[in-house]
């Protein structure tokens, strides 16, 4: 990560960034970089989970002015590097779900090392944690399917790569803009190999722009079924989309990091957030919007099928990160040229 980035790229990620990360615009534009008073957090997750975390911070820390953007992994690691090279990051904060950027953050020295008050009582997946960053839930991934068009759920994830029920009708979002799903390929990858990739697009599986928009596809009819996010498939099914999620065996998860910048201008803050991120409090509405937490004392909310907190953390695909990120820009590349 943080090579040089074509111009357009770098001009569409310097303006508010909203996408498949989100939908909500900033609480206030970050042009009071001065004030002792802000924090800025840049992340790739949706309102429906961001949003009330934000909002419980707030009750606890009220002179605090939040302003989180949301966009994509890729366009928020390219608006980073916009920032980089015009001398000033404006972000405290990054959560998203490509670990591997994490890594490479962290090797060029960007991130503060910071572990976050509790941490003895998280759950971690990272076994050469170091503080640099830490894994603020435990995201899985699986086969969505859109009730009113597949009837038998898929038995696996070879179904979805034979049947023709999903012949031109699977989708997934980019790994070159998700975060999710370029971990969620490499994760298929590991476990099965790139043929397993081959087999899905020779079944006519379609690149979809987003995390969102694969997911509204499949629940418009426009999709039979899409590998999907659990906390957006879940806002979706609470709105009575036509929407489940089908776990296969070969469990996808993938950890979603959130880290401070050392160069951040409210570092303070950004430390009380990530304090108040891996709360009793704030993990219970990392449940609640439909993903699994880090934290074991959490009430899982049973409407949304979620595997319990170790069994994720144990029962997930295991993968080298630091491997993974020496593998991206292939994988992300032989993607690409597959999927045209």
């Amino acid at each position: 990560m943080f090579k040089k980035i074509f111009m357009a790229a770098l001009l569409l990620a310097t303006l508010l960034v909203t996408g498949c990360g989100g939908d909500k615009a900033p609480d206030k534009k970050a042009d009071d970089k001065n004030s002792a008073n802000k924090l800025v957090i840049y992340t790739s997750m949706k309102e429906s989970l961001i949003g009330g975390i934000v909002e419980g911070f707030k009750a606890k820390h009220p002179e605090i002015d939040v302003d989180w953007q949301s966009a994509g992994a890729g366009k928020i690691m390219a608006k980073l590097e916009a920032e980089r090279q015009s001398g000033h990051l404006m972000a405290d904060i990054i959560w998203t779900s490509e670990v591997p950027d994490f890594y490479q953050m962290k090797n060029d020295g960007l991130l503060e090392k910071y572990q976050p008050a509790g941490f003895e009582e998280l759950l971690n997946p990272f076994d050469d944690y170091d503080g640099s960053f830490t894994a603020a839930r435990l995201g899985t991934l699986g086969i969505v399917i859109n009730t009113n068009k597949v009837t038998t759920e898929p038995a696996g994830w070879e179904t979805i790569a034979t049947d023709p029920l999903y012949k031109n009708s699977f989708g997934i979002a980019d790994p070159a803009l998700s975060g999710t799903a370029f971990m969620s390929i490499a994760l298929l990858e590991k476990q099965f190999g790139w043929d397993y990739i081959i087999r899905l697009h020779d079944n006519g599986a379609t690149k979809s722009k987003g995390s969102g928009r694969v997911i509204d596809d499949t629940a418009d009819g426009a999709l039979n079924a899409c590998l999907g996010v659990d906390y957006i498939t879940a806002g979706k099914i609470d709105k009575g989309a036509p929407l489940k999620m089908v776990y296969p065996h070969e469990l996808l998860m993938v950890p979603s990091p959130v880290a401070i910048f050392k160069d951040a201008d409210h570092k303070d803050n950004a430390k009380k957030f990530l304090d108040y991120l891996m709360t009793q409090e704030a993990q219970q509405k990392v449940a609640e919007a439909g993903t699994v937490p880090v934290r074991r004392d959490i009430k899982m909310p049973e409407r949304y099928n979620l595997p319990a907190p170790e069994d994720a953390l144990n029962n997930g695909i295991k993968i080298n990160y630091s491997e993974v990120l020496e593998q991206k820009d292939d994988i992300v590349k032989k993607f690409s040229n597959l999927f045209k």
